[in-house]
């Protein structure tokens, strides 16, 4: 009999696979995103140095809804803030193994907006 797997562990599986093929450096960071049913969260990592630069996540901004496409779409723009705040214009953007539309679509394109080249 097959088993099923989760919908997280074959998400984990796709998020390794990206991983393998991209990695933030010290001039350009991976911007990446973590999604759940409640908040979002976005970091910009240095993978060389295994250091994370900046992290913003929708708790942090204490966001009275922070499973929807607005809050998303703050916590995108406040990583862009975040980022140019420590000199950063260029990352990397890391998915997570998320589908990109919806939130995950939200967030990187108010990023962009916000000033963040990726």
């Amino acid at each position: 009999m097959i088993k099923k797997l989760s919908k997280n562990v074959v998400r984990q599986r796709r998020h390794a696979r990206v991983r393998e093929k991209i990695s933030g450096t010290a001039e350009c960071p991976r911007l990446c995103v973590y999604r759940s049913n409640a908040n979002i969260e976005a970091q910009i990592i240095d993978d060389v140095k295994g250091v994370t630069l900046a992290h913003v996540s929708s708790v942090a901004l204490k966001l009275e809804q922070g499973g929807n496409i607005e809050a998303s779409s703050k916590v995108g723009e406040a990583i862009a803030k975040a980022a140019s705040t420590k000199n950063i214009k260029k990352v990397v953007f890391d998915r997570g193994g998320y589908a990109y539309h919806g939130r995950v679509k939200a967030l990187a394109e108010a990023a962009r907006k916000a000033g963040l080249e990726f």
